[in-house]
């Protein structure tokens, strides 16, 4: 499905960092762990602030036209195609984890939240946005699936290991690409393993 989403010349999500993320960057140290990463924008950007980054990925083309966009921005990023179901990152590897609208059904979220949480260094942050379960009656982006929604307080029960730095359930404008443009109602979620 992603690869058929990505498979035009257009960035579906456009080549600008999320605003969240851009916003709280400097909160973060490398190496950084970017899952559901796509066409590379959030990558590009951390790396052109001189984080090392590794963009992961369920999608060959999204990640292919990650490296475009880094080459264009003159940086390098790593990448690696992976099915989040069965996804191991390594664990303490990590001074950072992003997580930008990674949406998935919650069964494979509530795993990989676990093993994202166990692949940061202690003193490492989880940074994520996504789209809230209030989202659903909008067509401003995000999955029509409720159960790949998510709340604050399940995120929040995700990271045990974690001290939340911020965690709100807010709405904003989300301007991004064709795929996420308009008011929306977002999860924005940072947090420090202890």
């Amino acid at each position: 499905m992603w690869d058929e989403y990505y498979a035009s010349d257009e960035y579906i999500y456009g080549t600008a960092p999320n605003a969240f993320l851009a916003e709280h960057a400097g909160l973060l140290a490398g190496p950084v762990l970017s899952v559901a990463e796509g066409e590379g924008r959030n990558a590009a950007f951390l790396a052109s602030i001189g984080l090392d980054v590794l963009g992961v990925d369920s999608s060959a083309v999204g990640l292919a036209k990650a490296h475009k966009l880094a080459a264009l921005k003159g940086v390098a990023i790593r990448t690696e195609i992976a099915d989040f179901a069965a996804y191991m990152p390594p664990e303490g590897a990590f001074g950072a984890v992003v997580s930008i609208f990674a949406h998935m059904p919650s069964r494979v979220r509530k795993r990989l939240h676990g093993l994202a949480a166990q692949a940061l260094r202690p003193g490492g942050i989880i940074l994520l946005e996504a789209y809230s379960k209030a989202q659903l009656t909008r067509d401003t982006g995000g999955p029509d699936d409720l159960d790949m929604l998510m709340a604050g307080s399940e995120i929040e029960q995700e990271f045990p290991q974690c001290d939340v730095l911020l965690s709100r359930e807010i709405e904003r404008d989300v301007i991004e690409g064709t795929f996420h443009t308009g008011l929306a109602c977002v999860v924005q979620f940072i947090a420090r393993r202890r």
